[in-house]
């Protein structure tokens, strides 16, 4: 899993953190989007972790699009089942994993679809993330990740 987490994998114990997401251009869904955010990655960090339980990864396959695509933060393309399928064996690798999400915003949207950034942080080093997803009238689906390192 060190290929997704980054060098090392270097963590510490503890919670996401909730933030705030901002919607400077009245595109709407923030505090959807945001939601979804944070949850998806409290996921993330309690399967790292070992903590969560194994049928929770069901949802959080579902919750990516059939067509959804991930680049990492060193600039590998991922397609979702490669994704899924890495976080699937990496159950409990990282204990005490800590995620903090920072700085949500909603850059632009239209129709149904939402562009969203946020910082994610794991120990001293973060990411920059943009997003797309598809808010629909259910829970947001992934379509698009793009990772680039910062700190």
């Amino acid at each position: 899993m060190d290929r997704l987490l980054g060098p090392g994998g270097s963590v510490r114990a503890g919670a996401v953190a909730r933030r705030h997401a901002h919607d400077p251009g009245g595109v709407g869904g923030g505090p959807v989007i945001a939601a979804e955010i944070v949850r998806h990655h409290q996921v993330i960090e309690r399967w790292l972790a070992g903590t969560a339980a194994r049928d929770e990864f069901a949802r959080f396959a579902g919750a990516h699009g059939p067509a959804f695509t991930m680049v990492t933060p060193d600039g590998r393309a991922l397609a979702r089942d490669r994704v899924l399928a890495e976080v699937e064996a990496a159950y409990g690798t990282v204990p005490g994993l800590v995620i903090e999400i920072r700085d949500i915003r909603v850059v632009t949207g239209e129709g149904s679809l939402v562009v969203a950034s946020y910082e994610e942080w794991q120990g001293g080093r973060g990411r920059r993330s943009s997003a797309v997803l598809r808010a629909d009238d259910g829970a947001p689906v992934w379509l698009r990740l793009h990772e680039t390192w910062i700190g």
